[in-house]
Parts: structure tokens; C-alpha cells; sequence
């Protein structure tokens, strides 16, 4: 009887600790699924993002870096293209897929902080509600990704500083591996996470080997990248000075670079960013303070950077986690659980009245009416140049590819038969460029050439530069190259007010031959 007394409070905790399990999983994979939901409606709305296109014609030349990215986010195009196909639903799958993920990783991390449900529930709807989410989880690019490797990293950390499982620092080096390839801000990251580790006690870490292999592990996996990046003069570096000496991004003082923060990570999620700053620099929270130091790091060398406002954003879950934790323990008395019935309520009407801001969900016409009503799209502007008329920059760039591409067409097809045959386009940038590779089979038009990124680098093809169509270019800017130069046409657009003026000309008779020509259109940023 004594050795049955012994086991059964064991097998009925095991039961127990189990059902918790289940059902904390079942709440959060509830939560996973709704935000999939809400990206699948969106998916078929508008148009194909300026970087879709690019990032599909760069799926056509599969490598292992190009001149702006490492390579996982095209592989991803030419995936969701080889499986799915082509459709805006089929390309915007994997990141709706990963935006989904991270609700339910942001919420299992507020667990490993040992937050209960209502923890763990409001830490994933804080990132289901959060602006940049919900656009980038709404197109392809890398930005979709990052996130998700972040949290994972972060939870990873979470998990080794909980339990002192140090072999997990090997699960680290993968991830961090991962989201180098995905985005080289991962060293950016690594390196807060590691002065966070540094400034607290789990520095007693380095002592062991796991997280040198880790370390060798992530730098095993970037290896790729860096020798072509090498072998093709670090291009990647270039084009992050030219965007800085050439004023691409839109300056930020420190107040605005915090109130750029506020519409990025969303007014309601504000409180809980700094109770989870709160937590993690309390004794509740104290063995996962190497994870608030490394947020804390982030910011600094954000702001040292002058990074473009969204490149905290990755960083939120973490720290959202932490404050859903504390927000769990300050409501924990029964008699201010009405308070979290209160909260809940509060982020899911607010999230509901931001989403359309960011989230593509409105008919456009809808959606004029709201941003005139409220100005959230239109609040923030990351880059510098032509601000759409209309339509928030990011909504603007998803509008008028495949109007620009017939237009282009029809001006194609105007040329002689003999003109035509040896008539090259050119995009001033990597989104005319993208377009007319992936709209213009439709159109009989040949591939494009340009000077942007990647596409500088793969060349001028066979053009003799004899018959040029360029796209976005003034007239004035080519006259020293070409003998005769025809305006052929002017783009219009009611909603792509950011193309909208492009000339198109028709440029005869280049003075010198095209690949000698070509270093000067060379145009990284």
C-alpha cells in the first residue's frame, strides 16, 4: 500500500500537468488559426506587392545570396510557385503560415515565463492585433519570416535559462542559422542577445561548449552567404551605405522613432511592453533577464543605426510575453478577474478598428474612406520620394503592375518587326523590372533588364542597346547615351500613385555598346 501511496499523486500530477498541456495547446492553436484566417481572407485583396516580384524573378535564378537578401525568402517563392502556383493566395500562403506560428509561439513563450492561460492568450492576441504583423504576414518578403525566428531563439534562450538544458544552445545555433538566412539582421539579434546574456548571470553559459557549438553551428550555416557575398564584392554592404549616403529612408529623431513605435507595435500593446520590461527586471522574472537586457541592447543599437522604425517590430514577442505574464499576475485575484474580460475585450475591438491600416482587408474604395477618416495608413512613411496621392506607401505598391506592364506592351508591339526583334526594356527599378517578367509571357514581352540590385548583377542578356523601351527614366537622364530618344507613353493609375508619371521612352542607338555601358547604371540600394 505504501508504494501505491507514493506513485498515484505522481501519475494523477502526470494526468494533470498533461490536460494543462492540451489545453493551453488547443487555446493558442484556436488563436494560430484565426490569425490564418484573417490572412487568407485578405490574400486575393489588392495586388501583387513591388518585392513579390522581384523576389519571383529572383526564384527563377536560384543562388545561394543575392545583391539585397540571403536566399530562404526566394526559396520560398519558388516553392509556394513549384506547389501552389502563381496566384496572390498561393504566393501569400508560407507567410500567413509563419504569421500563425508566431501567434502561437509568442503565446507558448509566455508559458515558459510561466504565465497561465489568460498569459497565454493575451500574449498572442497582442501579436495578432500588431500593425507591421499583419501586413507583412500579408505578402511575401523576408520580413514575414524574421519574427518567427526571433521568437524562437528567444524562447529557446527562455527554456535553457529555465531549466539549464545547455545541449539546447545547439537548437539556438539553428534557428539563429535559419534567420541568417532569412535576414542578416539576425546578427543584430545575436549580438543583443549575447550582451544580454553577458550583463547577467547566465554568462556563466560561455563556460560550457554547447553554446560555442551553437555559435559554429549558425556561422557554418552563414557561410554561404558570406563567400558569395565575397565573391561578388560584397554588394550586400554596398547597397546599406548607398542607402544611407543617398538618404533612401526617411530620417527619424529619437521622439519619433518612439512614436513610430506606437504604430507599429500598436497603442494597446504599449502598457504591456513595459510590464514585460517590468517583469523580466523584477524577481518574478529574474532568471529570463538576459532577454530583457537584449531588448533594451535592440533598441540602443536601433537607434545608434537610425534603422527604419519597423526593424524593432521582431523583437516585440518576446517582450509581449513577458508583459502578458505580469498583467496574468496583477489580475490573478478573483476579484479583478473581471479586469481581464475587460482587457481582452479592449485589444480585440481596438486590434478590429487598426486592422484595415495595415491589414489589406478592405474593398479599396472602403479603405480610402477609413484612412480619411482616421489617417492611420497614411501615419507613417519609411522611405523617402514620391508619397502616393492617394493610398499609404505600402497599399500604393500593390497597385497598377500588370496596367504598367500592358501600357509597356503596347508600345512594344508598336516597333517595326526588325526593331522589335532586338528592342530590350528596361526597368529603372526592380519593380517595372519584376512586373514585366512576370506579367509580360501575357503580353508577348521579352524578359527585362535593369540596373537595380539583382538585376544589374545578371547582366544586359544578349542587348546590343540598339532599341531600348526604359520604364521610369527622364528623358533628360539618357541623353548623353542614346542618339534619339522618343516618349512613347505616360503611366497612369488612380490607387499606384507612386508610378504613377513614369514616361516611357523608346531609345535608339546607344553611343557606346550596352555592356560597356552597363557598370553605369549599377544601382545598389
Amino acid at each position: 500500500m505504501a508504494s501505491t501511496g507514493t506513485t498515484e499523486p505522481s501519475s494523477g500530477a502526470g494526468t494533470e500537468a498533461a490536460r494543462s498541456f492540451a489545453g493551453d495547446a488547443a487555446l493558442l492553436a484556436g488563436l494560430a488559426a484565426f490569425k490564418l484566417g484573417l490572412h487568407f481572407l485578405a490574400s486575393h485583396n489588392y495586388g501583387y506587392f513591388i518585392d513579390e516580384l522581384y523576389f519571383l524573378a529572383c526564384a527563377e535564378r536560384l543562388d545561394w545570396a543575392y545583391v539585397d537578401q540571403p536566399p530562404l525568402v526566394v526559396v520560398v517563392a519558388a516553392a509556394s510557385r513549384g506547389l501552389l502556383g502563381d496566384s496572390l493566395f498561393a504566393l501569400r500562403f508560407f507567410p500567413a503560415l509563419a504569421g500563425a506560428a508566431l501567434v502561437f509561439l509568442t503565446g507558448w513563450l509566455a508559458r515558459e515565463f510561466g504565465g497561465g492561460r489568460f498569459a497565454q492568450a493575451v500574449a498572442a492576441l497582442s501579436v495578432i492585433i500588431l500593425p507591421v504583423f499583419l501586413f507583412t504576414h500579408s505578402v511575401l518578403t523576408m520580413n514575414a519570416f524574421e519574427p518567427l525566428w526571433w521568437t524562437a531563439c528567444a524562447y529557446v534562450v527562455a527554456r535553457i535559462l529555465r531549466t539549464g538544458n545547455q545541449k539546447l544552445w545547439l537548437l539556438v545555433g539553428l534557428l539563429a542559422g535559419i534567420g541568417l538566412q532569412t535576414k542578416i539582421s539576425m546578427l543584430i539579434f545575436g549580438a543583443a542577445l549575447t550582451i544580454g546574456v553577458l550583463l547577467t548571470d547566465a554568462r556563466k553559459h560561455l563556460r560550457g561548449p554547447w553554446v560555442w557549438a551553437g555559435g559554429a553551428l549558425a556561422a557554418l550555416m552563414f557561410l554561404p552567404w558570406a563567400v558569395w557575398q565575397a565573391q561578388h564584392g560584397w554588394p550586400q554592404i554596398e547597397l546599406l551605405r548607398n542607402a544611407t549616403g543617398m538618404g533612401k529612408n526617411v530620417p527619424f529623431s529619437m521622439g519619433g522613432y518612439f512614436f513610430g513605435q506606437l504604430l507599429v507595435a500598436h497603442p494597446l500593446n504599449v502598457p504591456l511592453v513595459f510590464s514585460g520590461l517590468w517583469f523580466f527586471f523584477s524577481a518574478k522574472g529574474s532568471q529570463f533577464r538576459a532577454v530583457g537586457w537584449a531588448f533594451l541592447v535592440l533598441v540602443a543599437l536601433m537607434l545608434a543605426m537610425k534603422a527604419k522604425i519597423y526593424y524593432q517590430a521582431p523583437a516585440y514577442p518576446m517582450v509581449l510575453a513577458g508583459g502578458a505574464v505580469a498583467l496574468g499576475g496583477w489580475t490573478a485575484h478573483q476579484a479583478q478577474r473581471w479586469l481581464r474580460k475587460a482587457m481582452i475585450a479592449l485589444v480585440l475591438a481596438g486590434g478590429t478598428v487598426t486592422a484595415p491600416a495595415s491589414l489589406p482587408i478592405l474593398p479599396i474604395e472602403a479603405f480610402l474612406r477609413y484612412d480619411a477618416a482616421l489617417g492611420l495608413g497614411s501615419a507613417v512613411k519609411l522611405e523617402t520620394g514620391k508619397i502616393g496621392k492617394r493610398l499609404p506607401q505600402l497599399y500604393a505598391d500593390m497597385f497598377g503592375w500588370e496596367e504598367l506592364t500592358a501600357l509597356i506592351a503596347r508600345v512594344y508591339h508598336s516597333l517595326p518587326p526588325e526593331e522589335r526583334a532586338k528592342a530590350a526594356i528596361f526597368g529603372s527599378h526592380y519593380g517595372e523590372a519584376g512586373a514585366v517578367d512576370f506579367f509580360g509571357p501575357r503580353y508577348g514581352l521579352p524578359k527585362a533588364i535593369g540596373g537595380h540590385n539583382n538585376y544589374w548583377l545578371w547582366g544586359p542578356r544578349d542587348y546590343s542597346g540598339e532599341i531600348v523601351i526604359t520604364v521610369g527614366i527622364k528623358a533628360r537622364d539618357l541623353e548623353g547615351l542614346f542618339e534619339q530618344i522618343e516618349s512613347a507613353a505616360v503611366f497612369e493609375h488612380p490607387y499606384a500613385s507612386n508610378e504613377t508619371g513614369a514616361p516611357i521612352l523608346i531609345c535608339r542607338r546607344m553611343k557606346m555598346p550596352l555592356r560597356e555601358a552597363w557598370p553605369k547604371v549599377k544601382k545598389y540600394i
